[in-house]
């Protein structure tokens, strides 16, 4: 009896033993740096699946830090005053809760949201209505500059939310074409802004006209007396929520970027990886399928890389990560969420395929390399419409990244043709050659040297498959600009005029993203 009770307690014993030498193995590769925030993931947050499918389709995972906190205050039916920076991801804290609470068959506007120009009313009216398209929820914009007529038209089809700036709003309230009995929940984008430019009064007068049962959702980069005042006399008890972004010291890191149309990604990343031969290299992505097809599309032209992603079993993950860690791959793809606190030494190279949707992202995917006093390298990817989100990361980060061309074809080549140059020269300054002198004098007897070190560069130089290899694409990520200053006419544009103060976020939209100078020289490039 006692000599059974043994066996089993020792049974029990090695098994626990084996699951505490698993845990330990996958905490080595997921160890969480000092003041490193675990992300939170949309699913985590109990969106509805068709929230959740528009989320995938825009190619979003993990939620920011102002999504993560807003999101669930906000689906309780708290007021909520949220202070971030423009890029943390403001629309979508506000617009989900929206949507997952309205009623599609509720033919009135059911909720409100007032933004301070007519560019951030389009870019917010926008978003809001891909992430309401699988639900069946749609927002306008309505705003100065802008035929009266056409938006009455636009207002008949009943739309759920409207995204107005405060002077065209105010008129149409006064002529019954938008009526707030059925208003659930107002939102007050970036309203330090709207205080900047003068519609401190028109705010207060919108607000006093919506139903006091109502959600209020106030968010603001600052927190002047006059919001202040907002807050505490026009919302109920509202929860504040602050989000700080994130600084980080980046010395050992050299950071790069290309402006590369969506189409050429791929092949400039290739190319990318042929002249530079990183030791260890990780490519972010921000799709589980584009990790898939990214993944594929490397194997097949000769790179020796997989992928990681939330679909993969952790004992496959651990198999990825322990190849990557011992240099039998060169290359992990992976989304934010699959590479969440990775700690791998050794990695020379970021690549930013899709540019994160926040900079806190950013500063998780650089610090994968120039750890422990060694240099690294991130390079990111930015389609011409994402280059003002590129400038807000560089705000919020206080970096710089320097602009690099995307290389040719031709440089590829002559790349990969340095790489084998170079193991030869290590070969002849290391190695004991002498076994193959005698076969080398016969040959220098035939043939010039140039042509003998000619046709051994050409044997060890490595042709990659040039196979056609097709990324599925995502949704650029857009930034809410407040330009149009002075332009757009009505009632807005007077008050712009007359508000004349500083503007906080100053030149907001600049760095490029419009017109290129440059229009084609990508592709004249690409052709050498």
């Amino acid at each position: 009896m006692f000599e059974e009770q043994s066996s089993y307690v020792g049974f029990f014993e090695r098994l626990l033993k084996v699951r505490c030498e698993g845990f330990r193995l996958c905490k080595k590769f997921t160890k969480v740096g000092k003041g490193e925030k675990v992300m939170t993931t949309f699913k985590e947050l109990n969106i509805s699946a068709p929230v959740m499918k528009a989320l995938e389709a825009m190619g979003f995972e993990e939620a920011t830090p102002i999504q993560a906190e807003t999101i669930p205050h906000a689906n309780e039916g708290k007021d909520v005053i949220g202070q971030a920076q423009t890029g943390t991801g403001k629309t979508a804290a506000f617009g989900i809760p929206m949507i997952e609470q309205f009623d599609t068959q509720v033919k009135a506007v059911q909720g409100l949201v007032v933004a301070p120009t007519r560019e951030l009313a389009i870019q917010v009216a926008n978003e809001i209505n891909r992430l309401g398209k699988f639900k069946g929820v749609r927002a306008l914009a309505v705003y100065g500059g802008q035929h009266m007529d056409r938006q009455i038209r636009a207002l008949k089809d009943r739309p759920q939310i409207v995204v107005a700036t405060p002077g065209r709003l105010l008129d149409h309230i006064r002529r019954r074409t938008i009526r707030l009995n059925d208003i659930k929940v107002a939102v007050l984008d970036e309203a330090d802004e709207m205080l900047n430019m003068g519609f401190i009064d028109d705010i207060k007068e919108i607000l006093k006209q919506i139903p006091e049962q109502r959600q209020t959702l106030l968010f603001s980069a600052t927190m002047p007396k006059e919001i202040r005042t907002i807050a505490t006399t026009l919302m109920k008890t509202p929860v504040e929520i602050k989000v700080k972004a994130k600084e980080m010291t980046v010395e050992n890191i050299d950071q790069f970027f290309m402006e590369v149309p969506e189409r050429f990604k791929f092949d400039t990343l290739t190319n990318h990886l042929d002249i530079h031969a990183p030791t260890l290299a990780i490519v972010f992505t921000r799709t589980k399928k584009r990790v898939d097809e990214i993944t594929d599309g490397l194997q097949v032209r000769g790179f020796r890389a997989e992928g990681i992603h939330g679909d993969l079993t952790q004992g496959k993950r651990m198999n990825v990560l322990n190849k990557f860690k011992h240099g039998r791959i060169e290359i992990l793809v992976a989304t934010d969420v699959a590479a969440r606190g990775l700690d791998i030494s050794g990695v020379t190279h970021v690549y930013n395929f899709d540019i994160p949707q926040d900079p806190e992202s950013y500063v998780h995917r650089i610090g994968r390399t120039g750890r422990a006093g060694r240099t690294g390298e991130a390079i990111s990817f930015v389609t011409p419409r994402e280059i003002p989100h590129l400038r807000i990361i560089e705000k919020v980060t206080k970096s710089k990244m320097k602009r690099i061309v995307p290389p040719t074809n031709q440089e590829a080549a002559r790349g990969k043709q340095q790489a084998t140059a170079e193991k030869i020269s290590k070969t002849i300054e290391k190695e004991d050659l002498k076994e193959f002198n005698e076969s080398a004098t016969e040959l220098l007897e035939d043939y010039d040297s140039v042509s003998i070190v000619s046709a051994a560069l050409k044997l060890l130089t490595k042709e990659r498959k040039d196979v056609p290899v097709r990324i599925s694409s995502v949704q650029p990520i857009s930034v809410k600009s407040g330009g149009g200053r002075g332009r757009g006419g009505g009632r807005d544009s007077k008050r712009r005029n007359q508000g004349g103060g500083k503007r906080f976020y100053g030149k907001r939209g600049s760095g490029g993203g419009g017109k290129s100078r440059r229009k084609g020289n990508y592709q004249n490039r690409r052709g050498r």
